[in-house]
């Protein structure tokens, strides 16, 4: 395959035209890394990196246009923020007060980061639009300007490694919630555009089982592996995606800015005890 990789290298670069050269590496790359769903991710694990994963490609005409011109500059940050500590009632799932506490850290951390948010999304569960509000509070961002989207709801979204896996039941949710999971990734995980001449920065409050399986289809790791990850209520998970294509994880599940006895990661047995 490098032979061959090397041949038309050869023959496109004797031609003196580079973009006979990016045609023909357009088109093996058409076969090699363009595939959908389940086929794609079966070659995730490998080592290789699909550089268009999120199907952003120069069309031949852009090629023909001059590359450069049409070629992204921009990073694309996307920040995930774990919901606060909550627990159960008859009317949905609420914040404790501690959880409160946590997602204002987490608000005024996001704060002292300064960045300049051009996108805040939450899920529409209580616990998450509870969490997102008490943010944008510390970020004196008005509250109108969040999106609320059902797509990032709680979920199973991947069949999870057979030893962490509840076996029939967790299938029959995978098929309920997975493609909808999928769907968010679509919806939020891609490249900027040649357009985009300034880094942008999205804010994301969801759940765990969500954002654990994100975060391994950004960095194209097996999915299967979603729950080797650990999230505590209300961390911060930073993703950049390059210009290129290639994601970085700049950290994950961080906490740090919550004092020890504040951080958790279960809802308190003591209070579904009392609904």
């Amino acid at each position: 395959m490098r032979l061959k990789v090397l041949g038309h290298s050869l023959i496109a670069m004797s031609c003196g035209s580079l973009v006979t050269y990016l045609a023909i590496r357009l088109l093996e790359g058409e076969m090699a890394t363009f595939q959908d769903g389940d086929q794609a991710l079966s070659l995730v694990g490998n080592g290789s990196w699909l550089h268009h994963w999120d199907r952003r490609k120069p069309t031949l005409e852009q090629l023909h246009s001059s590359f450069k011109k049409n070629e992204p500059s921009a990073l694309r940050h996307i920040i995930l923020v774990r919901h606060g500590e909550y627990f159960k009632t008859m009317h949905g799932s609420h914040l404790t007060e501690r959880g409160r506490l946590q997602a204002q850290r987490t608000g005024k951390r996001l704060r002292e980061m300064g960045m300049s948010w051009d996108q805040i999304v939450t899920s529409t569960m209580t616990r998450a639009e509870e969490t997102a509000t008490i943010i944008l509070k510390e970020l004196d961002i008005d509250t109108n300007k969040m999106k609320h989207d059902w797509l990032l709801r709680e979920g199973i979204p991947y069949p999870a490694d057979t030893l962490y896996s509840n076996g029939h039941r967790e299938n029959l949710a995978y098929q309920r919630d997975g493609p909808r999971i999928d769907a968010a990734f679509q919806q939020y995980f891609f490249r900027a555009t040649p357009e985009q001449k300034h880094d942008s920065y999205l804010l994301i409050v969801g759940h765990s089982n969500v954002i654990r399986y994100l975060i391994l289809r950004a960095l194209q790791l097996p999915p299967i592996a979603w729950k080797r990850l650990h999230l505590n209520h209300s961390s911060i998970t930073w993703l950049t995606v390059h210009p290129t294509g290639y994601v970085t994880l700049r950290c994950l599940g961080d906490t740090g800015f919550i004092p020890v006895a504040q951080v958790t990661n279960r809802r308190p047995k003591k209070l579904d005890n009392s609904d």
